[in-house]
Formats: structure tokens, sequence, C-alpha cells
């Protein structure tokens, strides 16, 4: 796949130069024109998709994924590493959460990992389970910020916590010669081969995905599998299933620590966004209703069908591979998968043990 290569670099007096990702950038992006200067949040809508800004982060780096109490939820635990994404992705969130197409680097690593020591020592009986891909790709600038070599050594230290790095690149050279200790879980956003085409726009293939994939799976690391969005269309059932069996017939079942399932949603402004931006895009125009999150979903019965048509393919292929639904509730649980958490923190249970002792 083409890697994201930025015409300016912008990057906040802040920083020190001599900070390991501010370094490892302009090493790896020579030709961009580099400015010293203060970005505020409210002069980021000035700046284009060609400008990456690296800033000190302000506040915490760790946070809660922002679920509702109205479906079942992980309890997902988000480092924020950046923001942005230059993938252009039709359905992506990030155009109704942010105002500006600039990508973002935080790049005061020191203070992330100082934050993340303290918190594993205040609580060692608990089991921390963190993704960086909440508002950024995890790996779509690994090559240019090294950041994986950082944070995949130090999880690797971790007796209370596991790495979760949420991906729809091929960008995994830096995990090669890495020492993960199997702390370190990497995930694939996976669609079928339509929507991959329709919807995600600059991303790779399922197959370049899988090899990818494959890859880190002979590098010895855990992988997930993320199928969210699932998108209906007419034809949708054989293209998935074409999915779920490259899957299967690239990766070995025993090295999945988790498998998850979540249908299309929107918030609601995201609908003129996507109109404006991709005409060629049909996703908002299926029968929607608007979820107790406030977001539009396909009607229940619909999900409830998706579902069940794909735990049925998955556990066809991999019967012991551990599913799960994002946002959904016990009712949709129980008439898909079969069987339903009884709450977020069982839910959570699960799959912190799947984290711990996979």
């Amino acid at each position: 796949m083409p890697l994201y290569l930025p015409k300016r670099i912008i990057i906040s007096p802040q920083l020190s130069s001599s900070s390991p990702l501010v370094e490892s950038i302009l090493r790896h992006a020579p030709c961009a024109q580099v400015e010293y200067r203060k970005i505020d949040q409210d002069c980021l809508h000035l700046l284009t998709a060609d400008d990456l800004v690296v800033t000190r982060h302000q506040g915490s780096f760790y946070k809660p994924c922002p679920g509702t109490q109205h479906y079942l939820c992980c309890q997902y635990k988000i480092l924020h590493i950046g923001a942005n994404c230059p993938l252009s992705c039709t359905y992506c969130i990030l155009q109704a959460y942010l105002d500006h197409p600039a990508m973002v680097v935080h790049a005061n690593v020191e203070e992330m990992l100082s934050e993340l020591d303290e918190l594993f020592f205040r609580f060692p009986s608990s089991f921390f389970r963190i993704g960086t891909g909440e508002l950024t790709d995890s790996l779509v600038l690994d090559h240019l910020t090294g950041l994986s070599t950082i944070l995949v050594p130090y999880f690797a230290a971790q007796k209370n916590a596991c790495l979760e790095l949420k991906t729809k690149t091929t960008n995994v050279g830096h995990l090669k010669d890495l020492d993960h200790r199997g702390k370190t879980i990497v995930a694939w956003s996976l669609n079928s081969a339509s929507v991959v085409c329709r919807e995600e726009l600059g991303a790779p293939s399922v197959e370049e995905r899988l090899l990818a994939a494959r890859a880190c799976q002979e590098w010895g690391y855990r992988l997930a599998f993320h199928f969210d969005p699932i998108i209906y269309y007419p034809g949708w059932e054989k293209e998935y299933q074409e999915t779920i069996e490259q899957l299967f017939s690239t990766i070995k079942p025993s090295r999945i620590a988790w498998i998850s399932l979540g249908c299309f949603r929107y918030l609601p402004r995201l609908k003129p966004i996507i109109q404006e931006k991709f005409h060629h895009s049909r996703i908002i125009y299926e029968e929607f209703i608007q979820g107790l999150d406030g977001k539009m979903r396909y009607l229940e019965i619909l999900r409830q069908q998706i579902y069940a048509n794909m735990v049925r393919w998955i556990r066809q292929r991999a019967p012991e591979c551990f599913l799960y639904l994002c946002m959904e509730s016990p009712k949709v649980w129980r008439n898909s998968v079969g069987f339903a958490p009884a709450s977020n923190q069982e839910l959570q249970s699960w799959l912190d043990h799947r984290g711990r002792n996979f």
C-alpha cells in the first residue's frame, strides 16, 4: 500500500528536538517542509491532509472507551497517540468528530509511559486491555513515528496489561524483530471485497491485510479481527462468507485472540458529510432507525440475521474462536450468538481473560 508522507510537518515548540518520535518523523520524511510553531485547536481546520502536526498532548493519554449504558460494551481502554487517518473510508466516524483534515501525532511519549506506569502500579490486581486505534489507525503512521518500537517492548514488560494495535494497513515492518512476549495483539478490520473497493478508499485489499496478519503470526504475535462495520447490500452474504474463508485459509484459528462483529451505525450528522464527500456511496440509503445511543442503526431484526449468519460461518471454520458483538443489546446477543453477557463487567472479564491467558 502507498505509505502516507506529509508535504509539511508542523512541530510544537513545546517538544524537545531529541524526542524519539520527532527524530524518527524527520528522518523518515526528509522531503517535507518543516515548521516549528504552535498550532491552536481552532486553527487546525486551516490545514490540509498533507500536513502532519506533531504536538505535546495535554491531559490524560488514557481514557475509557466512549460506550453507552444502553448497549453492552467490552470496557476497552484507549491510549490516545494522535488523531485522524489518511485512508478516507466513506463511513469513518472521525469525519463527524474531527473538524480538520490534518494528521496529528502526540510526541510526548515519555509522559504517556509515565502515566501508564503510575496506573499499573496503583492497580496491580487489575488487568488493562488497551488499544490505540480510537481516533486514528494504530499503524498508519508507524513507518514515520516508529511508535510500535516503543510501545510493544513497553507492554512486553507489563504483568497486568496487553496492547491491541488496530489497523487496516499492511504497515507492520517495525513489528518483525520486537520482543513482544505475547503481550501485543495485532488486529485488523476486515470487510467484504465490494465494501473494501467502494467504501474503504486507500486501504489495502482483504488479501493484503491477511498476508500482513500472517507475517505477524509467523513473528509470534497474537491476532484479532474486527468485522466492523458490517454493511448490508444485495449479495452481502456471499462476499462476507468469502472473506471468512480467506481469513481461515490464511490464519490459524489458534492464534486468534478474538473476533468482533458490529453492524454499520452512524451519527446523524455524518450523513450529509458522506453525501457531500462521497457521491458514489449508497450505504446511508438503507432503512435505519435511531438507536438508544443516538446513532442510526439497521433494524434490529436485520442486525440479528446478519450476526447469526456471521457467527454460523465463523463457527463452521473455527468453532473455538472467541466472538463478541460490539455495542449491541443483550436481546440481539441472545438472538444471534445464542447467549449474552449479564453485564458490561462480565463481557470485560471474558476479554480480559483472553488478553491475559490466551
